[in-house]
């Protein structure tokens, strides 16, 4: 065998330095760190250690003779062995930091663990197991993950990022800690947010951990409670706002352009709803920027409107879509984008302009329906969906107005909370009401998958942020759906990546939408599921990937030429495998 042949096999044109591609799975590679990693050192190394699963060439190559025992194990004996281990821990903070030990110690075997046992411990590194450990980082943190640039680094950002010891950054994903789920402002400690997502990046996508950089930007925290925590990592100030805060996101966006270039995919994360829309409205022209709690959102939601459609029947302009969003753990903002994507498909199906089908959409805020009478007082987000109507005040009032009394359905995601008689009215002129309860962790839900399905009398297509546990009702078990971002981000960054994309359009959105309504089977919809398995979750980002891609090269958007013939082949050799490699 050869070396890696880094021209042939590359993901969005960056060489695979490591072998973390599919493309070279049967390739010897070198153990490189600074230089050949050997001995003490290459166990300490997380990309290269093996752990017990060194061989014996490899242990006389690199040194490794009495630094471990004398067996020698798989590593599907490895993988064995941690989750029973795994298995034993009742708390699943527990498993987090567990899970979260082995990331820095050997990372082909965490990656193996996650991918191999993604709908078991997808909910313990990421939501909602998550939001616990970012409200508890400063007592559970052993070793710093990712960037950490607070106001101290002003004028220095381009010096921090040049410390990050990876060069080929291909995703980054940046928080400020203000919206973690729907938990608030968690300052720093929101640095969980970056890297379960970018864990997600790899295991779900395919992105080379190697390509991933979590971000946190820390400009203080108003969370009073952090303030005087002695355990607290970040500054103990006030949050930065105004020009102050603005000045630091340029610094950084510059910084980022300037160190890794134009085709870095900068993802938002958990900012607060003042600083969401601004953020990605400022720099989507100028960067690849894209903002999973808007964009992600509303591909996710689209998906499963789309895939609903197949269960309920007609159209998408046929049916009626009432968004409530005044809450916390879910803004209006989101709420907005999944609006927008929603009216930009069925403008594209109708070829109606976007102006008309919009008034097909209608969100409630804290002060009830959004109407015209409103329009001076609105933020400028909402004020596209200001149509004529009389006020209304509540959610409830809003459910039971027949502005179209054609439509035989109301599809509806909330952001603050679903009632008992919310969802009696909505069931009453609905025969199969699609309720999608998307806030996360499990405890922001809008409502539970009993509720949904009990108030509905087992009618209700259920989906969910979090995932929740079957139910029995009526002596029928009902198996929840997950409208998780995690079916679209991962695959649409390896989309962006593997096409050497420059900007985000909105349309390869629509395209990410469409692949994952596409991979929902006869099978999903008989047990009234509107997503398909995350078992498949792979072969599901690469299709996704594949049809991002086909989208940025169809809008001239892609910079990675000659286009690959077949773009499903060309993304899923570009996947990160976590099988161990043989060292020579």
């Amino acid at each position: 065998m050869g070396d890696v042949d880094h021209q042939a096999t590359v993901g969005g044109g960056v060489e695979d330095a490591y072998g973390e591609d599919r493309a070279t799975e049967e390739q010897l590679v070198t153990p490189w760190t600074i230089s050949v990693a050997s001995g003490y050192t290459l166990l300490r190394d997380p990309h290269h250690n093996k752990g017990l699963a060194f061989t014996e060439k490899e242990r006389d190559a690199h040194y490794l003779r009495g630094l471990l025992p004398p067996a020698i194990v798989t590593q599907e004996l490895q993988e064995k062995k941690l989750m029973h281990n795994l298995r034993q821990y009742q708390v699943p903070l527990q498993r987090y930091m567990a899970m979260m030990d082995l990331q820095e110690r050997n990372e082909r075997l965490f990656y193996k663990l996650l991918i191999d046992n993604v709908e078991e411990l997808l909910p313990v590194v990421y939501t909602p197991t998550v939001g616990e450990a970012c409200q508890k980082y400063g007592c559970i943190f052993r070793h710093p993950q990712g960037l950490y640039i607070s106001l101290k680094e002003k004028g220095k950002i381009l010096e921090v990022l040049k410390n990050w010891p990876q060069k080929s950054i291909q995703v980054i994903v940046v928080t400020d800690g203000e919206r973690i789920l729907g938990l608030g402002d968690l300052g720093c400690q929101g640095m969980g947010i970056p890297v379960g997502k970018l864990a997600l990046y790899t295991a779900l996508g395919g992105v080379r951990p190697s390509a991933c950089l979590p971000i946190t930007i820390d400009v203080g925290t108003n969370n009073e409670a952090l303030l005087k925590d002695d355990f607290y990592i970040g500054l103990r100030q006030r949050r930065a706002t105004g020009q102050e805060y603005a000045d630091l996101l340029q610094e950084f966006m510059t910084a980022v352009k300037q160190n890794y270039g134009e085709k870095v995919l900068v993802q938002f994360e958990d900012f607060a709803n003042h600083n969401a829309f601004e953020l990605l409205a400022k720099y989507r022209k100028t960067h690849l920027v894209f903002n999973d709690d808007i964009q992600g959102t509303a591909s996710v939601v689209l998906a499963g409107v789309v895939a609903a459609l197949k269960l309920v029947g007609g159209t998408l302009a046929e049916h009626t879509f009432l968004f409530l969003g005044a809450g916390r753990s879910f803004p209006l903002p989101a709420g907005t984008g999944i609006a927008e994507l929603i009216a930009l498909e069925m403008s594209k199906q109708t070829k109606s302009p976007i102006e008309e089908t919009r008034k097909k959409i209608w969100l409630v805020d804290s002060k009830g329906l959004i109407v015209s009478s409103r329009k001076e007082s609105l933020q400028h987000f909402k004020k596209p969906w200001a149509h004529e109507h009389e006020p209304v005040k509540t959610l409830l009032d809003a459910v039971k107005v027949p502005s179209h009394p054609n439509c035989s359905n109301r599809i509806i995601w909330c952001g603050q909370t679903f009632t008992k008689d919310v969802v009696e009215a909505m069931a009453s002129f609905n025969e199969k009401p699609v309720i999608l309860a998307l806030s996360n962790p499990t405890s922001q839900s809008e409502c539970t998958a009993e509720q949904a399905y009990t108030w509905t009398k087992g009618r209700a297509i259920f989906a969910s942020g979090s995932p929740f546990d079957p139910v029995e009702y009526d002596g029928k078990i009902f198996v929840p759906g997950q409208a998780n971002n995690a079916y679209i981000f991962p695959g649409f960054g390896l989309g962006v990546v593997i096409s050497g994309a420059i900007h985000v359009h909105d349309d390869m959105l629509l395209a990410a939408s469409e692949a994952l309504a596409q991979q929902v089977t006869a099978e999903n919809y008989e047990k009234g599921l509107i997503y398909p398995p995350f078992s498949n979750i792979r072969k599901i980002s690469a299709d996704i990937a594949a049809n991002v891609a086909a989208k940025a090269y169809e809008l001239g958007l892609a910079s990675r030429l000659p286009r690959p013939e077949n773009l499903v082949k060309y993304a899923e050799s570009c996947m990160y495998t976590p099988i161990y490699r043989n060292y020579r």
